[in-house]
């Protein structure tokens, strides 16, 4: 430390904080209150017309009255099970693949050239083909739905399993690893990361694909209602449909990152 004047307290270099800083407590709550607080303004003073976005308040009372006559609540139930078919169908498919894809040469030609025609054709343009295939019921709904899951949890489990550092395979052969050992502490743990992108990103679009779906041929679920509504003009049972779809999307996404923030905790990212 360079020498000071008598009497002068040495200077200390302050070191400039990069981190974004300590994490704020439901910060992810924070935007979506203020959306709602400057809707209820908006409402309030007048600015909005009843008539195309009416009040928060009145969009409440209006998913009181219809979970009261257990029109919502059915719906809520079918829309559940659907998504919760197709994204399960999705992840075992997205997982599978990527790891036989992954893993292995002949599994990466046979799999991935396949999974790209997929992806680059629209899965909402397969509805057609997949009615005719599966008729109007549950099943080609479910079966949509898979497919907009297992393609983002594929391409970023296969993404994160070929971005694993080769040094990683030499070590586990020199200590004479097995296949299965290998798989357990090399690779699962080097997937994880790019698998819970993939996750959040089948998890979001399970709810997108969902919204479509159940206007088209159905007979109940949320989307139906809104559809219902649509017909009708009743504004407020649309903007109900469209809140519980949020927070389905919110509540869903905020459960993966939990997953994700416990099971990598060993990391030490900029988001921890």
């Amino acid at each position: 430390m360079p020498a000071t004047a008598a009497g002068e307290p040495p200077q200390v270099r302050r070191r400039r904080r990069l981190s974004p800083g300590r994490r704020l407590p439901a910060a992810r709550l924070i935007g979506p209150l203020a959306f709602l607080a400057l809707w209820a303004a908006a409402s309030a003073a007048g600015s909005l017309d009843p008539a195309a976005i009416p009040a928060p308040w009145t969009v409440l009372r209006t998913g009181g009255h219809l979970w009261t006559d257990g029109t919502l609540s059915t719906d809520v139930l079918t829309s559940l099970k659907r998504a919760g078919y197709g994204f399960a169908i999705g992840l075992t498919a997205g997982v599978l693949l990527a790891l036989a894809s992954g893993l292995s040469r002949t599994g990466e030609a046979l799999i991935d050239g396949t999974v790209q025609l997929n992806r680059a054709v629209p899965t909402l343009g397969l509805i057609p083909l997949f009615i005719l295939w599966l008729g109007i019921g549950e099943t080609f709904k479910v079966a949509i739905i898979a497919i907009v899951v297992y393609v983002p949890i594929y391409l970023n489990t296969h993404a994160a399993l070929s971005g694993i550092d080769s040094r990683y395979v030499e070590l586990a052969e020199v200590q004479g690893l097995s296949r299965l050992a290998f798989v357990r502490q090399v690779v699962i743990p080097g997937a994880l990361p790019g698998f819970f992108v993939g996750l959040r990103l089948g998890v979001t679009g399970s709810w997108l694909g969902l919204v479509v779906l159940e206007q088209i041929n159905a007979t109940s679920g949320l989307g139906y209602l809104m559809f219902q509504a649509q017909n009708y003009g009743q504004t407020d049972v649309i903007l109900v449909g469209l809140l519980i779809y949020g927070v389905f999307g919110l509540v869903s996404d905020s459960v993966v990152r939990l997953i994700e923030r416990r099971v990598l905790s060993w990391r030490r990212t900029l988001s921890s």
